[in-house]
C-alpha cells in the first residue's frame, strides 16, 4: 500500500516510515532565533507519528543561519563559503541541541548525521548512509540530518535540503518525503498572480510541471526554491517514493495542511530496484555518451546501451563511473555506469560488437552500458 492523497501521510499502513524536511526560514525568524514555540508543536507532531507507529526522519536547515546570528555575520552567513562554514560551525551545536532537548521532552532520543553530497553519491558510502539510519531507527532514535556545511565545499555540495532529504529517503527506504515549506504547493503559475491554482496531485515531473517552477526563496534564509522541489520529488520518485509539498508556517503545521488536504502530492511513478534508485537520483556525472535514434529506441524498450549506438562521448570517466547518456537532441535520456573507460567508448562508438576485440586487444563486454546498471529518466 501506498500513499495517493495527502491524509494518508498519516497513515502508518501507508506511508510506515517519513522524511520530514524543515527550511531555515520556517525554524529560524527574522531575528536569527530559533522560532521555539513553532518548533514545539512541530516536535509534538513527530512525537504523535512515532507513537502511532511511523519511522520519523527529520533533515533540517538553520545552521547557517543560527550561528550567522551569534557570529554577526552579514547575510544570514550566505556572504561567502567561507561565512556559511563557520556559521555553521557555531550554528550546527545549536540547532542539534535544540532538536534533542524538545524531543527528550517526548521521550524520544535525537541522534545527529552531517552528509556532504560525496557521502550519498558514492555506493559504499551511500550504503554505509543506509546502515546508520537503519539502526538509529530501529534503536528507536529520531535521526536529524543536515549537511556538513563546516566541510563542504561548493564542488561537493547539495546547496538545498530538498534534494538532500529526497536522497536521505531513498537510502533509508522511507515511503514519503515531506517538505515543509513557505508555500502550500506547486502552483500551475507565479503563485503571486492573479489567477494562479494549486496542483493537489502531481503524477510524474514532466517539462510542463517544471515549467511552472520559480526559482529562488522567498524568505532570503533558505537555499532553495520550487525548481529544487522538484528536483527532489524526481529524486523521490525513482525509488518510489510519495513526495508533498506543504505550508510549514502554521502552528502543527502537518496536521493544518494533511487534515485539510492542502498542499502538493507527488505519487511515485513506480518502485525501482535498490541500486536503481540510487543512481537515478545521482546528482553528478563523471561524462556522457550521445546516442543515435535507432539508439534511444532500443533503450527505450528496455535494452542495454551498446556502442554501436554511441555517436559522441563527453568527458574524463572510468569503468564503474557513472555517465549521462544523451538522445539526439541533447536531452538526458539515462542514466548509467559505464562497462569501459572514456578512452575505450571513443574507440568503440559508432563501431559493431564483431570489430571489439580487434579495436581493445581483448575480449569485449557485452554492452557499453548494461541495462542492469542503466536507468531511464
Amino acid at each position: 500500500m501506498s500513499a495517493d492523497s495527502l491524509s494518508q501521510l498519516t497513515d502508518p499502513a501507508a506511508a510506515p516510515r517519513l522524511v520530514i524536511k524543515v527550511g531555515s526560514a520556517l525554524l529560524v525568524g527574522k531575528d536569527g532565533e530559533p522560532r521555539r514555540a513553532w518548533l514545539t508543536l512541530l516536535v509534538a507532531e513527530i512525537a504523535a507519528a512515532r507513537a502511532r507507529g511511523q519511522d520519523v526522519i527529520v533533515v533540517s536547515s538553520g545552521a547557517i543561519a543560527l550561528g550567522a546570528r551569534k557570529l554577526g555575520l552579514a547575510r544570514g552567513g550566505r556572504g561567502s563559503l567561507a561565512d556559511a562554514q563557520a556559521a555553521a560551525a557555531v550554528g550546527q551545536i545549536a540547532l542539534a541541541g535544540l532538536w534533542a532537548e524538545l524531543l527528550a521532552a517526548h521521550g524520544l532520543i535525537a541522534a545527529q548525521v552531517l552528509l556532504t553530497l560525496e557521502d550519498l553519491e558514492d555506493r559504499r558510502r551511500y550504503l554505509n548512509v543506509t546502515a546508520t539510519l537503519g539502526t538509529l531507527l530501529a534503536a528507536g532514535a529520531v535521526p536529524v540530518i543536515n549537511e556538513n556545511d563546516t566541510v563542504a565545499t561548493e564542488e561537493i555540495r547539495f546547496g538545498d535540503n530538498d534534494r538532500l532529504a529526497a536522497r536521505v529517503g531513498q537510502a533509508a527506504a522511507a515511503s514519503a518525503v515531506l517538505l515543509l515549506s513557505d508555500i502550500d504547493g506547486l502552483y500551475d503559475r507565479d503563485p503571486r498572480l492573479a489567477g494562479a491554482v494549486r496542483i493537489p496531485v502531481v503524477r510524474g515531473v514532466t517539462p510542463e510541471i517544471h515549467a511552472m517552477a520559480t526559482a529562488g526563496s522567498s524568505s532570503g534564509l533558505g537555499s532553495g526554491g520550487m525548481t529544487s522541489k522538484l528536483q527532489a520529488a524526481e529524486i523521490a520518485g525513482l525509488a518510489g517514493i510519495a513526495l508533498a509539498i506543504i505550508d510549514g508556517r502554521p502552528d502543527s503545521p502537518i496536521a493544518a495542511a494533511l487534515g485539510a488536504e492542502r498542499g502538493t502530492l507527488f505519487c511515485p511513478p513506480g518502485k525501482a530496484r535498490a541500486r536503481k534508485a540510487w543512481l537515478g537520483g545521482k546528482l553528478r556525472m563523471k561524462g556522457a555518451v550521445t546516442v543515435d535514434a535507432g539508439a534511444a529506441a532500443a533503450l527505450a524498450r528496455g535494452s542495454s546501451l551498446l556502442a554501436a549506438g554511441v555517436t559522441a562521448v563527453e568527458g574524463t570517466f572510468l569503468r564503474g563511473d557513472a555517465i549521462a547518456v544523451h538522445g539526439p537532441d541533447g536531452t538526458v535520456l539515462a542514466r548509467g555506469l559505464s562497462e569501459y573507460d572514456a578512452s575505450e567508448c571513443t574507440a568503440l562508438m559508432g563501431r559493431p560488437s564483431a570489430e571489439h576485440e580487434a579495436l581493445l586487444g581483448y575480449a569485449p563486454r557485452s554492452a557499453l552500458v548494461h541495462r542492469d546498471q542503466l536507468v531511464m529518466l
